[in-house]
């Protein structure tokens, strides 16, 4: 099929692709806080990932971004969701979810932010990505072969985010 064919129409509504990934260790989660200097969610604790780049699937940019992020490379990636996110009436974003069991792999520290292991139960007591608290514990229940998380995050009339993942 000609590229012609896609039907590529600046009109309806796009995305921009994004990576969002999980690592578990036992009862943690490996989270990065964001620099202070960051643009978006500075100081808040996030999973790793980032922009899906031009001549990338989503697997090969999961594997970018935890290389870049924390220095793990080989590890088994499962893409376990994604969740559409509504920013504006024509523009979201496509986050796709993944999930990893840490195998012990040296980690390093990027300009991004600083690397924490945190327990599930604690998430509640940190500045997270506002989200987090309805996916994480999600994707920390998914087992390879579950049925793919599918989600929604939009903007209430007040402008607080909502977060609908099924």
């Amino acid at each position: 099929m000609p590229a012609s064919d896609q039907g590529l129409d600046k009109h309806r509504y796009s995305v921009i692709p994004r990576t969002l990934i999980f690592v578990f260790r036992d009862n943690e989660v490996l989270l990065i806080k964001g620099a202070e200097n960051k643009k978006i969610w500075a100081g808040k604790y996030n999973g790793l990932g980032g922009h899906i780049e031009a001549g990338e699937d989503v697997l090969t940019s999961a594997e970018r971004e935890l290389a870049e992020e924390a220095g793990i490379i080989g590890m088994d990636l499962h893409c376990c969701g994604a969740v559409m996110c509504d920013v504006e009436e024509q523009h979201g974003i496509a986050v796709f979810l993944f999930r990893g069991e840490y195998g012990g792999q040296k980690l390093i520290t990027s300009e991004e932010g600083n690397l924490h292991w945190v327990s599930m139960s604690s998430l509640r007591q940190l500045p997270l990505v506002e989200d987090l608290l309805v996916l994480l514990p999600k994707v920390w229940q998914w087992k390879p072969g579950a049925p793919f998380l599918s989600g929604l995050n939009y903007y209430d009339e007040e402008g607080n985010l909502k977060t609908r993942l099924l």
